[in-house]
């Protein structure tokens, strides 16, 4: 076990060998947990679902919820939940990212929707708590055909990468590295931000991934876009 994950090695049907990592009994525990603390403490206003095929509620927008207020001692377990459930973002469990970053934004005053939602990530993390995250370090089969060719003469001239007189010499074999980036327009209901998503592979290995809500208001689809390429090149 490394900070709630089990490591281990697998098998490809090649032969080849990988690292795999596995979040599952970090999941399972907090699960378990939760559940013991709302029949104890919560059982009189909340409960998990008996059954959650998706992270979250169908049609659900917490940002619209209008919904009693939490009072504080419920305030404080709603916060301790959505920290445990970063962590298992952190850990390889990206499926849930989106809708954890959307509730994490009501932290400071959480009502008693969020706290339902939030205790149907639980409940879909107790259903499909069994993931694993392999770091396959094949390189990928990318057909270049699929991409167009562009001439930027007119743009770059004769530019060249600027790089160091004394940069070593490479050692090793070359790695692939690919990031998979879109958004959403105006996602949120009340503010109009837009939402972020990206994901970085080396080879074909996920080594980050990212869900957050832009930090501007942008009039159209095209300056959405623009925006998530700039959140990407300043978190990568």
């Amino acid at each position: 076990m490394y900070l709630g994950t089990k490591l281990r090695e697998i098998t490809f049907t090649n032969g080849e060998k990988a690292w795999a990592m596995s979040p599952s009994k970090y999941v399972q525990e907090s699960v378990s947990n939760c559940i013991k603390h709302v029949k104890a403490n919560m059982s009189d206003m909340f409960n998990l679902p008996k059954k959650a095929i998706n992270p979250f509620p169908t049609d659900y927008e917490p940002m619209e919820d209008g919904t009693p207020e939490l009072d504080a001692e419920h305030a404080s377990y709603y916060q301790q939940l959505i920290g445990i459930m970063r962590w298992m973002v952190e850990i390889g469990r990206i499926d849930i990212d989106t809708q954890v970053s959307m509730l994490a934004s009501h932290v400071a005053l959480p009502r008693q929707g969020h706290m339902s939602a939030a205790l149907h990530i639980m409940a879909y993390l107790r259903d499909h708590h069994n993931s694993r995250m392999v770091f396959d370090a094949h390189e990928p089969e990318i057909v270049k055909s699929d991409f167009k060719k562009y001439d930027w003469q007119e743009f770059y001239r004769d530019a060249k990468e600027a790089l160091p007189p004394n940069m070593p010499p490479a050692r090793g074999r070359a790695v692939d590295l690919r990031l998979y980036v879109d958004s959403d327009h105006a996602g949120d209901k009340v503010t109009r931000r837009s939402r972020t998503g990206y994901i970085i592979y080396l080879n074909s290995a996920p080594i980050q991934w990212l869900s957050k809500k832009q930090s501007t208001v942008e009039t159209s689809v095209f300056g959405a876009e623009f925006a998530h390429d700039e959140a990407r090149n300043r978190n990568c």
